[in-house]
């Protein structure tokens, strides 16, 4: 009962009552650094992407279209140089990710590894949100597989590299949305039955897998220079909107009300990416929403069992669907 309870009280109203507590002056140079981004190549992917290049860093966009992802390298060597004019020429690269396939997730992270580079940050910020139901490449439900299992996949085969290279950062790109998925925040046995969830609550439990996995992998990562960490970006005007818009009408108006540019939406996990706070604070497996604030995430978040409990089940759907 007082898991229900706490989980009863949202804290989305929050969001909008916090200070900024970064901004891009604040990113220290990353000459050095080597970053993957996953979903560069738009949003608050892209405006990530400027910001850790133009802070010298060598940035991965890690996309599934390569056409789009090439258009905005050429974008954002144009926008560096005009922020950043003594910066040096950016590093950017793209690689092929398909977060809708677990065995193209692993093939994408064993391309980058084969590239014998280190990896000192990774960004997991990829989406996709209220979409209708569908079974991915790996039959399971699409948001579920895009926004959990296609990351998880994708960080667990760099992990070595990444600590290799401590001191490392991985950031997750949850949302508020977890305060409300199905009740009992994951049943792992309906996943895939559209009639015991909706487009919205899918999308809420994708997010919540977010950070159970973030906790999990956070944990992990004890001893280790390898900062964990997830967040909220905001209400950010981003084309992850285009199925909500289509699914309520009024959600167009209000993102033009009260969404924010995609540059400020990317300042949290830009601060967790890069901030040397998170290191010297020895902050990790914690949650932050707009601008680089710390909330405590809803009671399912915070579930110890149910977090080790997605890590056994996303383990063993790894194997189930592609071997160990």
């Amino acid at each position: 009962m007082m898991l229900m309870n706490s989980f009863r009280q949202p804290k989305f109203w929050k969001t909008y009552f916090t200070p900024n507590r970064y901004s891009y002056d604040q990113i220290p140079d990353l000459t050095g650094k080597v970053a993957i981004v996953t979903g560069a190549n738009t949003g608050i992917g892209y405006a990530t992407t400027v910001g850790l290049a133009g802070q010298g860093a060598h940035v991965i966009l890690a996309c599934r279209s390569k056409e789009r992802a090439m258009a905005a390298i050429e974008r954002a060597k144009k926008e560096i140089k005009e922020k950043y004019p003594n910066a040096p020429k950016p590093r950017l690269e793209f690689l092929d990710l398909d977060l809708n396939d677990m065995r193209k997730c692993r093939d994408a992270a064993k391309s980058f590894l084969e590239r014998g580079l280190p990896l000192h940050i990774l960004i997991c910020n990829s989406g996709i949100m209220v979409s209708p139901f569908e079974l991915s490449a790996d039959g399971i439900e699409t948001q579920f597989a895009v926004n959990h299992m296609g990351h998880f996949v994708f960080t667990t085969t760099l992990l070595d590299r990444i600590k290799e290279s401590q001191p490392s950062r991985i950031v997750i790109v949850s949302s508020i949305a977890h305060e409300g998925p199905v009740s009992g925040g994951i049943d792992f046995e309906t996943l895939n039955d559209p009639s015991k969830s909706d487009n919205v609550s899918r999308y809420g439990r994708s997010k919540l897998a977010n950070i159970l996995f973030t906790k999990a992998l956070a944990r992990r990562m004890a001893g280790e220079h390898v900062h964990v960490n997830v967040l909220h970006p905001g209400y950010v005007s981003t084309e992850l909107i285009r199925f909500a818009k289509d699914k309520f009408g009024f959600v167009q108006w209000v993102t033009n009300m009260i969404g924010v540019t995609p540059e400020m939406g990317a300042l949290t996990q830009l601060y967790l990416a890069t901030s040397p706070e998170v290191e010297s604070q020895d902050i990790r497996g914690r949650y932050f929403i707009p601008i680089a604030n710390e909330l405590q995430p809803t009671a399912y978040a915070q579930d110890e069992e149910l977090q080790e409990k997605l890590w056994k089940f996303s383990e063993e759907l790894v194997r189930e669907k592609i071997g160990a």
